[in-house]
């Protein structure tokens, strides 16, 4: 199964704690999204996110910070769906230089681990297998 990517810039909206530090629930949120799209592609539909087994929170997120999700399919039961998931920090803003300047990590901070499962329920796969 080929893996998911998602890239984003967190926004201020996303900062909920002092020093704009993004809450580690907006990873578990792009997870949510990588797992839709992984589940989409393998059996036709959405399905539904059952479980988290592990998450691990690794580094800090900050409003303006690029993050790119990726996940995929680890292992495929009648139903079930286990995910493995890494959310990254990319780019980062450079407010002491100015405004607008930011820099590209040549090595990406993992920011975020997960695995867990998700649900399709039988009458809903539409993909043959």
């Amino acid at each position: 199964m080929d893996k998911v990517l998602i890239r984003l810039r967190m926004g201020s909206h996303d900062a909920h704690y002092g020093g704009n530090l993004v809450d580690g629930a907006k990873m578990l949120q792009l997870f949510g999204d990588v797992a839709t799209e992984l589940l989409i592609r393998h059996d036709g539909d959405e399905g539904l996110f059952k479980a988290y087994d592990m998450v691990e929170f690794m580094a800090p997120v900050y409003a303006g910070d690029y993050i790119e999700a990726e996940g995929y399919i680890t292992h495929i039961g009648n139903t079930s769906r286990k995910m493995a998931f890494e959310a990254r920090k990319v780019v980062v803003p450079r407010p002491d230089i100015s405004d607008s300047a930011a820099d590209f990590l040549e090595t990406p901070v993992v920011v975020c681990k997960a695995t867990g499962t998700c649900v399709v329920p039988a009458a809903c796969q539409r993909k043959p297998k």
